[in-house]
């Protein structure tokens, strides 16, 4: 089961009882009078623990005063100008608990201190890295069913992920032999010129060789072509893999979503991670 996205008023969100909470991901601004109010409702209506809000900076102080705490900040998110705060508000206490505060300081600490690194190349000798079509749905699905035990968005699912190929997401992958063994996706925000570098997935034999940071590295070359202004993306706290890659490809450090996302069978922290691409 999977949380659903809909409209609100101009605005989108998404919201359900897997991730126990609400999630504005985009603002629309003649929403912006009546958007605290309805997320409010909508969170005490259906008993969610926690919303999670994506905005312009320039809002932050109405939130704030509205029970909200900005947990991380990306410079120049929208358009290369405003700033974006993602604010969270919690309705119960364990929700803002973090039991695993001392474990997730160690990788970041350990992300945060390894130096930038250039010279990726494509791991394997029979390795190809392309551009994902319909025909790898399927395929794409069953690794994404390997990886995740759960996950915040339907990518177990082919269909789910052709609709959003249509739908301003690209994704990526590692192919040996013609079958995928790692793959990722670019989700653009056209309009704001950001895109979220997310779905990072490898298979068991095949991960420390550095997959996901070729891949990383082959979506910032094709989101620059493509005009995106920041890259970002919200990687599980816990993973020393997967915060290790971003910080090497000169990524800075956002700040901390607590339990914010159903990953991997549990609510986890994220961080945030941007970078302003070339």
């Amino acid at each position: 089961m999977t949380d659903k996205v809909e409209a609100l008023g101009n605005s989108l969100i998404q919201h359900g009882s897997f991730n126990n909470r609400v999630y504005l991901m985009h603002l629309s601004p003649p929403d912006h009078a009546s958007i605290l109010d309805d997320l409010e409702k909508i969170a005490r209506d259906n008993r969610y623990s926690k919303i999670f809000a994506k905005i312009p900076s320039c809002l932050k102080e109405d939130f704030l005063s509205s029970g909200y705490r900005e947990e991380a900040h990306v410079p120049g998110f929208f358009g290369g100008g405003e700033d974006a705060s993602f604010m969270c508000k919690y309705f119960t206490g364990s929700r803002m608990l973090d039991e695993d505060a001392r474990s997730n300081k160690e990788v970041l600490e350990t992300a945060l201190s390894r130096d930038s690194e250039d010279g990726v190349v494509l791991p394997g000798m029979n390795a190809s890295c392309m551009l994902c079509t319909a025909e790898d749905v399927e395929s794409m699905a069953q690794v994404y069913r390997k990886v995740f035990a759960t996950y915040p968005f339907p990518i177990h699912d082919p269909s789910y992920l052709l609709a959003t190929m249509s739908e301003n997401v690209l994704y990526f992958c590692i192919k040996e032999n013609d079958s995928i063994v790692a793959l990722a996706s670019c989700e653009m925000d056209i309009e704001n010129r950001n895109v979220e570098m997310t779905d990072f997935a490898t298979l068991p034999g095949f991960r420390g060789r550095g997959s996901s940071r070729y891949l990383l590295s082959r979506m910032e070359e094709e989101m620059s072509c493509r005009g995106m202004i920041t890259s970002y993306t919200i990687a599980r706290a816990c993973s020393f893999g997967m915060n290790i890659v971003f910080s090497r490809n000169s990524y800075g450090y956002a700040g901390t979503l607590v339990k914010n996302t159903n990953i991997a069978g549990k609510l986890e922290n994220m961080n945030v991670w941007y970078k302003t691409l070339g």
